[in-house]
């Protein structure tokens, strides 16, 4: 089963005798990597921001609260916290990659109009 290795490598080499990319091309697959792993930092510094935000108050509240106390076992304290981690890191990096892409197309807005 599958595609034997000889019709593999040449569709292979016949599909990147088709994708030459051009300079513009180029250039544009660097700036979605820039963006993609400027997105990636600023999530991650969104996350560990909401992780300390999160479990301070969470831990607290077990070890004070008598209802969190009883019924906020540690898989509910965890889940609690990750949520507004894996929240706070998606938000942030959609938003971040958003960003920097619009600022990408209006700068090759405006070399192409001038």
């Amino acid at each position: 089963m599958g595609i034997p290795s000889e019709m593999r490598d040449a569709w292979i080499s016949s599909r990147k005798s088709l994708l030459i990319a051009s300079p513009s091309e180029e250039q544009r697959i660097l700036n979605a990597r820039q963006c993609t792993q400027e997105g990636v930092r600023a999530g991650a510094k969104a996350a560990s921001i909401a992780l300390v935000a999160s479990a301070v108050p969470t831990l607290v509240a077990v070890r004070v609260i008598p209802w969190a106390k009883s019924n906020l076992n540690y898989t509910a304290q965890a889940l609690i916290i990750s949520a507004a981690s894996i929240a706070a890191y998606f938000i942030t990096a959609d938003k971040t990659i958003l960003e920097c892409a619009r600022r990408n197309s209006a700068a090759q807005y405006e070399k192409t109009t001038t």
